[in-house]
């Protein structure tokens, strides 16, 4: 009878999510999060790729029956610079900025292979000559 009064709960102590620092960039990756976990695998939505670096705030879920499989789910955003509605993609050395009525790009912008100054160049030449 004593078992049919324990329930499928899980024992209070450990949250199911946290929120960690990353000391390991890649995927997968190492997190502090009071301690020390690595080989963290790194989920992102369908078609998007993304490695956190070592510094980059992140949520990890902490996944399996005793919750000894966690897994980065993403990084805490710096929504400071975006307005509402806005989106913006960064790398390490560009970015895409969706804001309101305009497009803006940061970096050398590659189209096929080539450089959109190349493709600008050809088309001139094309024009002039």
């Amino acid at each position: 009878m004593w078992t049919s009064e324990r329930s499928g709960k899980q024992p209070v102590g450990e949250a199911p999510a946290e929120l960690g620092t990353v000391t390991l960039g890649g995927d997968p990756a190492g997190v502090t999060m009071g301690g020390e976990r690595r080989w963290l695998p790194v989920f992102t939505p369908g078609g998007y790729s993304w490695r956190p670096t070592a510094g980059d705030k992140v949520l990890v879920l902490k996944t399996g029956g005793q919750r000894e499989n966690p897994c980065i789910l993403g990084t805490q955003q710096h929504m400071d610079e975006l307005g509402p509605g806005e989106v913006k993609l960064s790398g390490v050395d560009c970015s895409l900025h969706l804001g309101t009525k305009q497009l803006e790009l940061e970096g050398q912008v590659i189209i096929n292979g080539r450089t959109l100054e190349d493709i600008i160049t050809q088309i001139v030449l094309e024009i002039v000559g």
